[in-house]
């Protein structure tokens, strides 16, 4: 519900009028600032709204990162008040990128806004296929495209970071309610995009496409013309992987995208290899694509399903600037082009390890969408020792417990371990129950429980996790809801939610046979049991 005409503005007063006392109540300034400017922005005068974000920019420095995330999460998609993006989009790279690729403006906004966006916040929204061609054309009249490398002196710190945003002035606020009121008076519809008939692009040595021109920049950069792709997935032939091995031409390999209607489906591609005129060296390939003819297409082919098609499209969309991002980051680190700083490799470094965790959540999403519908569940054929699975476990996540200074304590009753379950799918289950619960733990506390292995019934090994603080009362309805989100700033909150996982572990478990049980105390998850019954041991009471 948003806020009452007749108390916006003394809403804004009022915040404004008691200075914070600590952290907590910048946080809860800051998010109310933020929910009026995103439901009531259009409806204010200049005076409150230039206020408000003034009084924005300066509770930014004492408002976690992690909260100025969540709040982008939420008003992005609800809100329409574009100062209110314009002025996310000038935070640090990681809220700016949340805002950015989620919010929903008219035409005449994104126009006024655009000119205020720094070139970093310009590259984030020339990922997007949804904007409207004027603001494409705005955006590449503007240099989008251009990759602009940060300063190590303020990636070091986000605190740095956080004195430069702080300095945009409110008048530039003022302008931009000026320049969206005169193209609002001026606005026109989008043309309809049309299909794409052909496009140029360049592959770096490890044959990954790094430009493109013709499409959209999403739907091609990042896919690799060194692997064949399998099963109708956004890839290339194995023809074009045997001429890239042998540094030979490529003529009339096939390529498949996926995107908007207009950059998707089936192409061919020729190109030729490249190389360093002064040392020889192998650069990549260069090359054209367009659509296939008739000819050149099988006869009868049936339509294709839109069954999963969408959560494709968004693995390849998470996929491909992750690659590219990697990838760069790489040529960096191994000073590929040139001596580079140690600031700047320590910086390409970082970048590397952290889109390896990416990795590891867009793994976590394929794999749900794939378990998504589940309907037969029976024991894998497999046996994984879930004593072995949570020793290693405990050992990936030893740098995050003591980052968050948090103690894992599972004891072992009973015993062997033996599980029906795929080794690396009892990896991906345990492993995201611990860290989601982990994540949500208070620094000095201790996540506690048991892995039992005992003769019961349904024969079943249990791991029990007893419920952290910040959920000891939350339903079973809250814990699986994936807009949930507990009391307080966990900190090092997951980038995936709390119901997302558990979602995830139990749709995992039905697959094996198994299941994920939200009791009043504890979580359990439980496995079918491998364990020969003469060796199984009545190690506790069944129950928690």
């Amino acid at each position: 519900m948003g806020w009452p005409r007749v108390t916006a503005d003394s809403m804004i007063a009022t915040i404004l009028r008691q200075a914070p006392a600590d952290r907590r109540a910048s946080i809860a300034a800051w998010r109310q600032l933020t929910d009026i400017l995103a439901q009531r922005g259009n409806q204010l005068d200049t005076t409150d709204i230039r206020r408000a974000f003034h009084a924005l920019a300066v509770l930014r420095r004492d408002v976690p990162e992690k909260v100025r995330r969540d709040c982008a999460v939420a008003v992005a998609r609800h809100g329409r008040f574009a100062p209110l993006v314009a002025f996310y989009a000038n935070d640090v790279p990681a809220v700016s990128a949340t805002m950015l690729r989620r919010a929903r403006l008219a035409e005449a906004d994104w126009l006024a806004m655009l000119p205020t966006t720094a070139a970093t916040a310009r590259s984030i929204l020339a990922g997007r296929s949804d904007l409207p061609v004027s603001v494409r054309r705005a955006l590449d009249s503007l240099g989008a495209g251009s990759v602009a490398l940060p300063q190590p002196a303020l990636a070091a710190a986000d605190a740095a970071a956080s004195d430069v945003v702080d300095e945009a002035p409110a008048s530039q606020i003022s302008e931009l309610v000026r320049r969206i009121d005169k193209y609002q008076s001026s606005r026109s519809k989008p043309a309809p995009a049309r299909p794409r008939t052909s496009f140029l692009f360049e592959t770096g040595p490890d044959g990954v496409i790094r430009w493109v021109d013709g499409i959209t920049r999403g739907a091609a950069i990042g896919l690799s013309i060194a692997e064949s792709a399998l099963g109708g997935e956004p890839g290339t032939d194995g023809a074009a992987v045997g001429a890239f091995r042998q540094r030979a031409e490529i003529v009339n390999a096939r390529m498949i995208l996926e995107g908007s209607a207009a950059d998707a489906g089936e192409w061919r591609f020729s190109a030729l290899p490249w190389f360093d005129p002064a040392t020889g060296q192998f650069c990549g390939y260069r090359g054209t694509a367009r659509r296939p003819q008739h000819n050149e297409l099988p006869y009868g082919r049936p339509e294709s399903s839109d069954s999963g098609d969408s959560i494709r499209q968004l693995i390849h969309e998470l996929r491909s600037p992750l690659n590219a991002i990697s990838g760069f980051a790489q040529i960096i680190s191994g000073q590929m082009f040139g001596p580079v700083s140690g600031a700047y490799r320590k910086m390409a470094d970082s970048i590397i390890a952290d889109a390896g965790a990416v990795q590891d959540i867009i793994d976590d999403l394929e794999v749900a969408a794939r378990s998504t519908g589940v309907v037969e569940t029976k024991a894998s054929d497999e046996v994984a020792d879930l004593a072995t699975v949570m020793a290693q476990i405990e050992g990936d996540l030893a740098p995050l417990l003591a980052d968050q200074r948090i103690d894992l304590s599972i004891s072992r009753v009973g015993g062997p371990f033996l599980a029906h379950a795929d080794d690396a799918n009892s990896r991906r289950m345990v492993g995201r129950l611990l860290t989601a619960l982990v994540d949500i733990c208070e620094a000095g506390t201790t996540l506690v429980g048991q892995l039992v292995a005992e003769a019961g019934p349904d024969d079943m090994l249990q791991l029990r996790i007893v419920r952290p603080a910040a959920i000891r009362f939350a339903s079973a309805a809250d814990l699986l809801d994936p807009g949930f989100s507990p009391e307080g700033e966990a900190p090092g909150a997951a980038i995936l939610s709390l119901g997302f996982s558990l979602r995830l572990v139990d749709s995992l478990a039905r697959g094996a046979g198994g299941r994920l049980d939200i009791g009043h105390n504890a979580l359990t998850l439980y496995l079918p049991s491998a364990n020969p019954r003469a060796d199984t041991e009545l190690g506790a009471q069944h129950g928690e």
